[in-house]
Formats: structure tokens, C-alpha cells, sequence
């Protein structure tokens, strides 16, 4: 069993590493402060590849693997967590759909210019009364047959906690196309660019953190779209909608891991440098503890979240491993974080030391793409192989 990474993912990191520190570190502050989305970054992602690094090269991408992808995104979050959240919507919740049910020709349409980093992407699924209960989507879409290449679908509803909202020229939308048999509601997938009669972005959040990336409302007032902008059968959305997460865990995981190791790499020369009591503070044992509590976890979490990638590229069963490696290191970017702030100590409070953000920042881990609860309830059900009536 080989832990080293290959020359190929070690050059990625050393590559994402080497461009943040030339083009973002200077910016992120400024970004932050005046809550203005990087779209001058952003650009300079696409013709590195990095807006589509698991997508296939034939349908635009970068053509690397899993791992690849979340070591990207783990470095972008390291660099600044608004960034790796951005990359992260567009690939996994923007692009995936579109690679694992797109025809041939949503692909060319819609795909290819994402992957290359020409249109960003965002995923529409949460609504006010559907986040974690994702099956109560109230927004609609209904099918009417205008005899002209198989009909229109008329989309009404509103969507809220969209990454990417009012920036992404493509969204994906679940919405209620009917009702099953046994009552349960009918939910399909939809391709919605952003110039579609009827669609519109409505007020972006003021979060907690993150304050670069847009997170808001998309609101549908019959808004219209051919039948072929329909992603995958009739139905298909709830099961387009799992699997998506399921990788997508991945990268929010990543995105913990990032936020996590930013944290540490602020608190080790922190705690050499600052001298309290004539030494050190790191020379104590209650601050020597927390550094490697949190060294001891990141790597616990580094190894679980690679895992879960790995097994993916395998084309293994990875919904385990990758809610497992989610809820442990999103949790460990919660606990890393906080101990930075506190390592700190009142610098820790100050915005001119950077961990209140990554404290800030590293909250909305353990919400988006399942919450921990939501987690521990998926891998509860897993590992004791029950199923929900």
C-alpha cells in the first residue's frame, strides 16, 4: 500500500499552491471585507484546468481523477475558503450532474464551456421548506405539448442557499414533474441558463462567512424551457440528486481539510514566536496539546477523504466513505479552527489575524451538502444496512 501521492498529484499541488500564493493571497482580504465575488480569479481558473479537473477532456475538462479534484480543492480553500467553495458548487453540483446523466449534445451545449471554465455553474435544490428534506421540493414543472420537438416545461417555484447564484451562466434545477403511483412526488432535473424568460436571481445572503462566494435565491415565474433541456428520464432527479451528493461530499470535505490546515499552518509559527511568561507559548503544554490535536486530526481526515476519493476512481461503492470522511472533516475544521482562535488568544478575535475567518469560514462545513446530522443518519442506516420504509 503506497500513502506517497503520484508526481502527477504532487505537481497539482505544488502548481495550485504556487498560483495562490502569486495571485489570490494579496486579494482575499479586500474581497472579503467588501463581500465582492473574485471574478477576476475565478477567469484565471479555466485555462488552468481547474474548473474542470474530473471532467473528461473529451467533454471539455481537465481529464484527472477524484483525488486529483479534491487536492484542488483542498488547496483552494487553504488559500481562501470563499474560493474552494466556488470551484467546488461549479464542479461537483454544476458540472457532475451534466457528466453523469447529460446526452451527447447537453454535453457539447453546456458541459464542454463549463469544464473549460467559460460558464459558471450552480446546482438548484434547496428550497425554504425543503434543505434537509430534500423531498419536499414545492418548486414545479409542468409539460405542455406545443407540437414543436416534444413539448415546453414551465418551471415555477423559488430556490434559496444557491452557491453561485447570480454568477453562473448554467444552473441545474430539481423541481416536482407529477406525482408516482404510491403519491410520493415525481422529481426530475432540469438545465436553466441564466438568460431563460422567467428565471432570475432574487437577494444574495449576508453569511457568517465566506463572504466572497454568492450565495441566493433563484426564483422561477414560468419560466419555459424546451423538453430537451430536461437532465436524464422523466423522474430521474432524486436519483441524480443522491448520487451527486455523494460525490460532492468529497469536496466539501476537501474544503474542510483546507480550512483546517490553514488554520494550522497560522497557529505553529504563531505559537513559536509568541513569548508569554519569558518563553514561547508553544513551549506550554496546554497550547502544545491543541497544535497536535489538530495535526493528529487533519491527517486522520487528509487519509479518510483521499480514501473516499480513491475508492470512487476505483469505480468501488465510496457513499460510506465519502459521508464518513465529510462529517469527520468538517468536524475537525470546526474544532481546528476554534483551537487557532484560541492559540491566539485575542489576535484570534482581530480581523488582522486571519483564523476568526477560517473559524467563520469552516462553520458552513458542517451544513452544506448534508448536514452532520444528516451524515451520521446516512451512515447510521449503511452500516446497520436499514432501509427507509
Amino acid at each position: 500500500m503506497d500513502f506517497d501521492l503520484s508526481s502527477e498529484h504532487a505537481l497539482l499541488r505544488r502548481t495550485i499552491q504556487d498560483f495562490c500564493a502569486r495571485e489570490v493571497a494579496g486579494v482575499v482580504d479586500e474581497h472579503e471585507r467588501e463581500r465582492r465575488f473574485p471574478t477576476d480569479i475565478v477567469a484565471m481558473l479555466g485555462p488552468m484546468g481547474l474548473l474542470g479537473v474530473p471532467i473528461s477532456e473529451e467533454d471539455g475538462g481537465a481529464g484527472l481523477d477524484t483525488l486529483a479534484y479534491a487536492i484542488a480543492v483542498e488547496e483552494l480553500s487553504r488559500a481562501w475558503g470563499s474560493l474552494g467553495i466556488i470551484v467546488a458548487a461549479h464542479t461537483s453540483l454544476g458540472c457532475g450532474p451534466l457528466q453523469m446523466a447529460g446526452s451527447a449534445d447537453q454535453k457539447e451545449r453546456y458541459l464542454v464551456p463549463m469544464a473549460q471554465g467559460h460558464v459558471l455553474g450552480a446546482y438548484g435544490l434547496t428550497e425554504p421548506e425543503a434543505g434537509s428534506d430534500s423531498g419536499g421540493t414545492r418548486t414545479t414543472a409542468r409539460l405542455e405539448d406545443d407540437g414543436v420537438n416534444g413539448g415546453t416545461w414551465t418551471i415555477n417555484g423559488r430556490k434559496r442557499f444557491i452557491t453561485n447564484a447570480g454568477q453562473a451562466g448554467t444552473y441545474i434545477v430539481t423541481a416536482r414533474s407529477g406525482s408516482r403511483d404510491d403519491g410520493s412526488p415525481e422529481i426530475s432535473a432540469y438545465i436553466v441558463p441564466a438568460a431563460t424568460p422567467g428565471f432570475s436571481t432574487g437577494r444574495l445572503e449576508e453569511k457568517m462567512g465566506l463572504h466572497a462566494s454568492a450565495t441566493g435565491e433563484l426564483l422561477f415565474e414560468d419560466c419555459r424551457i424546451p423538453a430537451d433541456q430536461m437532465l436524464g428520464q422523466r423522474g430521474d432527479g432524486w436519483k441524480i440528486f443522491l448520487k451527486i451528493l455523494d460525490g460532492g461530499r468529497i469536496s466539501i470535505g476537501a474544503m474542510a481539510l483546507g480550512l483546517a490546515q490553514a488554520a494550522l499552518d497560522a497557529s505553529i509559527p504563531y505559537a513559536r514566536e509568541r513569548r508569554q511568561f519569558g518563553r514561547p507559548i508553544g513551549s506550554f503544554q496546554g497550547v502544545a496539546f491543541m497544535i497536535a490535536d489538530m495535526s493528529t486530526e487533519i491527517e486522520a481526515a487528509r487519509q479518510m477523504i483521499y480514501r473516499a476519493a480513491w475508492l470512487k476512481d476505483q469505480g468501488r461503492d465510496y457513499a460510506l466513505a465519502s459521508a464518513q470522511a465529510k462529517l469527520f472533516a468538517s468536524e475537525v475544521s470546526q474544532r481546528a479552527t476554534n483551537n487557532a482562535v484560541q492559540i491566539h488568544g485575542g489576535y484570534g478575535y482581530v480581523e488582522e489575524y486571519k483564523v476568526e475567518r477560517f473559524l467563520r469560514d469552516a462553520k458552513l462545513t458542517e451544513i452544506g451538502e448534508g448536514t452532520s446530522q444528516i451524515q451520521r443518519l446516512v451512515i447510521g442506516r449503511k452500516v446497520l444496512d436499514l432501509r427507509v420504509q
